[in-house]
């Protein structure tokens, strides 16, 4: 019954607006002499709604369904390939892809390069364990270090470089894992075991004394670690926590950009603070490094470990290696958390940890079975290889600024939609902001990526009032006028709608 009640609605719609062809790449042109926003996308090119939908595509949506753990809610869009910031359905419909997988396709989708390279390592040894040493694991870890060096983070002004005599870089460890909730997973580990070496060393009792009290983990409003229930103890986000409460004891939740609230928070009980440079999925909202410099000296004062999520604002997301890469020392972390972009989809996680606190993980104090493994290390430094190259950077400055000049008018044009507060975010990692209004009203960030979506483009909420424009760190100005038109002639619709 609610499948024909979808199709007559959607039969309706059909005969109310002119017959759409599918989206092209757009040729009309950004112009600093353009006097409004573009109108050409109003109508739908990529319709989702039931009656428009080919019987093997809706046969493949029910069979996912009926297969798999129902814990995403997805569009009924099935993707069968892509290539650079394109994807393409089941029913040959091209996309415009502005999630980049969520921040992870940084050489976009199908790169020819990466293709090769895992064509000729899974053709040698894909997986060894880590019982044995495999060289594309300390290849990459040595190229995360250098990198770090030459460009700033981690305790390393730019230009640092400190090497053993046998010519490898000194000061930092590495460890592989699978994913960013396993990277953050194994930075708490390490500093609940710094924090027990610590007060043990202070009261000069063992760390396994049950008055030792140093556990406690300092995060934060609007911030997102992961799903995993350690993880997920640090993401304050009550719509993730509450359906698996009690979570780990001992986790604090303060504000970002907060100094005064640091002393109550980050105390002598504290083991770790975790922070993301830049919150991802909470808003795209950017932190102070002011107030970073405060929360390095009150960690300092207490012994506490700081810890910067880098999982979806580094590795070039901002223009730099790191979020804090520009970043004086005196903010620098001790630990630092990557993931999404290393192998440009392949699963890899890695944790970078100052020597001074590796010292205390030793064999058997934590492991993966996959992590590490000779595949995912060589595409790791394939792509981390071509990512810092200094012409990488200068597109990613390029791009990003003609994106935030396409940006920059919305609010102006579309008073009703789009908040005053003005964009969020750095270098290709931007947040659209909505206003209260607008999303009590249902014309907020989900309508307008599910309205952009039915004209071809693909594009992410953050956060409750926020959608997101992560794209692939190949994108050219011209895909970034395709979207920003859609964007425009989709918010057009919205405003007038809402009135």
């Amino acid at each position: 019954m609610a499948l024909a009640v979808a199709r007559s609605a959607s039969k309706r719609l059909a005969n109310a607006r002119p017959n759409a062809s599918r989206v092209q790449l757009s040729s009309i042109r950004y112009s600093s002499s353009s006097r409004g926003p573009s109108k050409a996308y109003t109508a739908i090119t990529h319709p989702e709604s039931p009656d428009f939908l080919p019987e093997h595509v809706l046969k493949e949506v029910s069979r996912a369904q009926h297969v798999l753990l129902g814990v995403y809610a997805r569009p009924p869009l099935v993707l069968s390939r892509g290539e650079g910031c394109y994807v393409w359905d089941n029913q040959g419909r091209k996309y415009l892809d502005f999630t980049a997988g969520v921040a992870v396709n940084a050489l976009g989708h199908a790169d020819p390069e990466l293709v090769q390279c895992m064509t000729e390592q899974a053709g040698k040894l894909s997986h060894s364990s880590n019982v044995f040493y495999n060289p594309w694991a300390s290849e990459l870890a040595e190229l995360l270090i250098r990198v770090t060096q030459r460009e700033g983070g981690l305790g390393f002004a730019p230009g640092s470089v400190s090497d053993s005599a046998e010519g490898l870089p000194n000061g930092v460890k590495v460890f592989f894992a699978n994913s960013g909730t396993e990277a953050n997973e194994g930075a708490l580990k390490i500093a609940r075991k710094v924090g027990k070496e610590r007060w043990a060393a202070k009261h000069s009792r063992p760390w396994s004394d049950p008055e030792c009290n140093k556990f406690r983990v300092a995060c934060f409003e609007h911030s997102f670690h992961g799903r995993s229930l350690g993880s997920l103890s640090a993401t304050n986000n009550v719509k993730y926590q509450a359906p698996f409460a009690p979570l780990i004891p001992g986790f604090d939740v303060g504000k970002v950009n907060d100094v005064e609230g640091l002393k109550d928070l980050v105390t002598e009980e504290t083991c770790a603070v975790i922070v993301e440079p830049i919150q991802g999925e909470g808003g795209i909202f950017v932190v102070d490094h002011e107030w970073l410099r405060a929360l390095r000296k009150r960690c300092d004062e207490v012994g506490a470990v700081l810890i910067y999520d880098e999982i979806q604002c580094g590795l070039y997301r901002t223009g730099k290696l790191w979020a804090h890469s520009s970043f004086p020392v005196d903010c620098h972390p001790d630990i630092i958390t990557m993931a999404k972009p290393l192998a440009n989809g392949f699963p890899i996680g890695a944790v970078m940890v100052r020597d001074e606190l590796a010292e205390c993980m030793t064999p058997g104090s934590h492991g993966t079975t996959f992590g590490g493994s000779p595949l995912a290390c060589s595409l790791g430094q394939h792509v981390l290889a071509r990512l810092s190259q200094p012409s990488f950077a200068k597109h990613i400055s390029t791009v990003s600024s003609h994106l935030l000049t396409r940006l920059s008018p919305l609010q102006r044009w579309f008073p009703e939609l789009i908040s005053s507060e003005g964009i969020r975010g750095r270098g290709l990692m931007l947040g659209l902001p909505f206003t209260p209004d607008s999303i009590e009203n249902k014309t907020g960030p989900s309508e307008l990526v599910k309205m952009s979506r039915e004209r071809g483009v693909l594009l992410l909420t953050a956060g409750s009032d926020a959608v997101r424009l992560v794209p692939s760190l190949t994108v050219q100005e011209k895909e970034v006028d395709f979207a920003v038109n859609v964007i425009e002639s989709v918010l057009g619709e919205m405003q007038t709608r809402d009135r």
